[in-house]
């Protein structure tokens, strides 16, 4: 009987410190929720339970680093959406200037419903199905122009002082992550410069779901049929870190591509790039950055910069090296953004900026000696306007600067929080231009506080000028000093011998693996949709 009862003894013990444990975790959340009950009970005025959760997750997360946060479940969807790259919905960027008015469009996406049914910018929507939007949120109207694949919505729209009712039937919308210089005859993009066609170029504005395949694509059907390739990650916030290793492993043959390291500086993993490339290795590469490419497009630059693969030119990189764990709540509803860990370049060195670091401290990504180019801001914002007019053929022939001054006529004294706190736009999805996480918490490289450039962006700032005219080749100096270097078109006779340094350099790596072979990119299967905060904690870790 003895060493039963000492069996039970210790199985009690066992249960008590557990017990323990488990109470010593939950006190202070026990303490939160006993405080959101008296709030309930005895506050003057009528509290909602969500806003006081919100509250309290916003003020735990306050006191973490810049990117952590609580993801509610009213933003939790266009997350998914948006690492995704596709929703379901009738493909519009709207906006809302002025709190109580009546959203607006942007734009139609080129190919999508919106655009077929004859939407057009300044489209202001009145109703959604029979329903009066005139006075909803910007959120509340998108989370109505959403639906399943195949059901309609029936718009009135106001266009100037007519009114205009339009069915548009609900697809699904692709948010493309990889685009060219320009587009053809049929808006198709072309992934060559217009003022010389023998460079390739290749412009990723996030890392998603997508990127991997969209880049393998285009560098297939280049074929390695031009002399000099630039990859344009300028205002590309990051996205999948996965990604970032798969786009960066295109172009190198070995080496390591980026580190991570928890806490005490312990290396957690290691990714590391494989033999064979898309693009022939002596081919001249060139990567531009600035001050909002971040993360993600960080680590891609850093990798090819430290192998000597690219040059990299334009503007010091954002400085964002955390990784984070997506981890779903709610049971899915919602999640929690935590940083665990930082990632680090080839070299060893640090990416991250911290809070006390200045522009003489290690961190980011810097350009090339010779490439470092500021572009004045008439000049910068004329270049935006004609990006956008790119991605958005419907924009051209709008005199959009007539629009901004007609939004600060309309808008009020004290500024309205808009629907996107970066970007001031929405799609349905409310898609941030930077890539969020979805409900399996899969790995992304993101800045959640750089700055990103909204559609009318470009022209609404008050008081600073935008250049009369100019092609993309005649404003962007970046991009011209980068393709010059390339092709041996610099007069500076050091810029030339960094070039042929450059090539000497990787032609000697890359000797024995001369021969390009084409590398298979291993397709992402898609998982089940996480259901349990315990689930989540084994998913993939995010940066």
């Amino acid at each position: 009987m003895l060493p039963r009862n000492l069996t039970i003894i210790c199985v009690a013990l066992v249960v008590s410190a557990a017990c323990h444990l488990i109470h010593r975790r939950t006190k202070a959340a026990m303490t939160v929720g006993e405080a959101m009950e008296m709030i309930d009970r005895f506050y003057v005025d009528p509290v909602d339970d969500r806003d006081l959760l919100k509250s309290a997750m916003d003020g735990m997360t306050s006191k973490l680093d810049q990117h952590s946060q609580y993801i509610p479940p009213q933003d939790y969807q266009s997350f998914q959406d948006s690492i995704n790259q596709e929703f379901a919905g009738i493909g519009i960027y709207v906006e809302q200037p002025t709190k109580d008015a009546p959203v607006r469009v942007i734009t139609p996406l080129v190919g999508s419903p919106a655009l077929r049914a004859g939407i057009l910018p300044g489209d202001e929507i009145m109703r959604v199905n029979e329903e009066d939007v005139s006075t909803m949120e910007i959120r509340a109207v998108s989370e109505r122009l959403r639906g399943p694949i195949g059901t309609t919505a029936t718009l009135l729209l106001k266009r100037g002082d007519e009114e205009v009712t339009t069915s548009v039937t609900r697809d699904r919308i692709e948010i493309e992550s990889v685009i060219g210089d320009h587009r053809d005859a049929e808006s198709r993009w072309v992934y060559r410069l217009r003022a010389k066609p023998n460079v390739a170029y290749i412009r990723m504005t996030s890392f998603g779901d997508k990127t991997v395949r969209e880049l393998e694509d285009v560098l297939r059907d280049l074929n390695n049929d031009f002399d000099a390739l630039v990859l344009d990650l300028r205002g590309n916030g990051g996205g999948l870190l996965t990604a970032a290793v798969d786009v960066s492993d295109m172009f190198l043959t070995s080496g390591r591509i980026v580190s991570t390291k928890t806490r005490g500086g312990v290396i957690e993993e290691e990714a590391e790039a494989t033999s064979g490339t898309l693009i022939d290795p002596d081919k001249p590469m060139a990567i531009l950055i600035d001050h909002d490419s971040a993360s993600a497009s960080e680590i891609v630059s850093a990798a090819l910069q430290d192998h000597g693969r690219a040059i990299i030119g334009g503007t010091r990189s954002f400085g964002k090296g955390t990784v984070q764990n997506i981890l779903p709540l709610e049971y899915g509803r919602s999640a929690l953004r935590l940083t665990v860990a930082k990632y680090y370049r080839p070299s060893d060195q640090n990416i991250h900026r911290g809070k006390d670091d200045d522009e003489d401290a290690v961190w980011g990504v810097t350009p090339d000696e010779g490439l470092a180019v500021d572009i004045e801001v008439p000049k910068l914002r004329r270049l935006m306007m004609l990006w956008q007019e790119a991605s958005y053929p419907s924009l051209k022939g709008i005199d959009r600067r007539a629009a901004a001054a007609q939004k600060e006529l309309e808008a009020p004294e004290e500024p309205e929080a808009q629907e996107s706190s970066e970007a001031q736009e929405s799609s349905e999805a409310q898609a941030d231009s930077e890539a969020q996480a979805n409900s399996e918490a899969q790995p992304v490289a993101q800045a959640t506080e750089s700055p990103t450039i909204g559609i009318d962006t470009a022209v609404e700032t008050a008081g600073v000028e935008i250049a009369p005219t100019g092609t993309v080749w005649e404003l962007d100096q970046q991009l011209v000093k980068v393709v010059e270097r390339m092709l041996g078109e610099d007069d500076s006779a050091e810029s030339r011998d960094a070039v042929e340094s450059g090539t000497e350099k990787n032609t000697e790596k890359d000797t024995t693996e001369k021969n390009t072979t084409e590398k298979s990119i291993e397709e992402k299967t898609d998982q089940e949709e996480e259901k349990t905060d315990q689930e989540a904690e084994s998913a993939e870790k995010a940066a």
